[in-house]
């Protein structure tokens, strides 16, 4: 979650075994040929330790298990499609576009449509139980959307993934934590599902969004708004589209969107007062 810290990553980690062995299996996997590719292609060392190569292709990982069933087919396209995202984050690198998420989207979105359409690969049957059934579920989406970034809808997890930020920017989680709260009270007056509100659906973008533009100044509270304000629009707009169906679903590209959108308001604004 935009976080350069040993720390936060091992939150992270215990977060997904909590949820199933297979996800931090996966997502170490990913991370580990993702980095690998970026030593063998000799991209930007400082980059590589900053794990800039490893985020998008654990995520590819980790989407990959949680839509389809383990074998060895799905494991050689996670290999595959870390390879390609690694490459794909470079290339965005080099042309100096702010990539996100966007490589993971990317590569998801082509290996779904692939695999829906040309391949037969049985839907994963992993299922995650209410680690927290006593709670009111509602006022645990705001967590409930850390876990979500990741594919998680348990609600310990979700917390855990915010004490893991929390530990390296207490800003960012913060922000973050307030953007799926908000996330979530306009999806339920949007009137969208509220078993999807309750798990994070429609939080875990808006607080992408927040960490991003999150800081000590009091000039990154507007960029926030402004930012989640967007992210929240296109994510309701977006996520009914059935097309977004045939390639898995929106994923995290409200957020990316929306920062994009955000980041060229800001760019031309700031232009203008100079």
């Amino acid at each position: 979650m935009l976080q350069e810290n040993i720390l936060t990553g091992m939150f992270f980690i215990l977060g997904l075994l909590l949820g199933h062995i297979l996800y931090p299996l996966a997502a170490i996997v990913g991370s580990l040929t993702g980095t690998i590719t970026a030593h063998l292609l000799n991209f930007d060392k400082d980059n590589i330790n900053r794990g800039i190569y490893g985020f998008s292709p654990a995520l590819v990982a980790v989407a990959l298990i949680f839509l389809y069933s383990s074998s060895i087919a799905v494991w050689l396209l996670i290999i595959l499609g870390s390879i390609v995202a690694s490459i794909v984050q470079h290339i965005f690198y080099i042309k100096k576009i702010p990539a996100f998420t966007f490589p993971f989207i990317l590569v998801v979105w082509i290996i779904v449509f692939i695999v829906n359409q040309y391949l037969n690969i049985s839907p994963s049957s992993i299922t995650q139980k209410d680690l927290f059934f006593w709670f009111n579920k509602l006022m645990l989406a705001p967590t409930n959307g850390f876990g979500e970034v990741i594919f998680q809808s348990n609600y310990i997890i979700g917390i855990i993934f915010f004490i893991g930020v929390l530990i390296n920017n207490r800003a960012a989680a913060l922000y973050g934590l307030i953007a799926s709260f908000v996330g979530a009270v306009f999806a339920w007056f949007y009137g969208q599902n509220h078993e999807q509100i309750q798990i994070g659906l429609f939080g875990f973008n808006a607080l992408l969004t927040a960490i991003v533009f999150s800081g000590n100044k009091k000039t990154d509270i507007f960029w926030v708004f402004l930012g989640v304000v967007i992210t929240i629009l296109l994510n309701n707009i977006l996520f009914n589209l059935s097309v977004f169906n045939k390639f898995g679903g929106v994923f995290t590209f409200p957020f990316v969107a929306g920062t994009w959108i955000t980041l060229l308001i800001q760019k031309y604004s700031l232009k203008s007062i100079h």
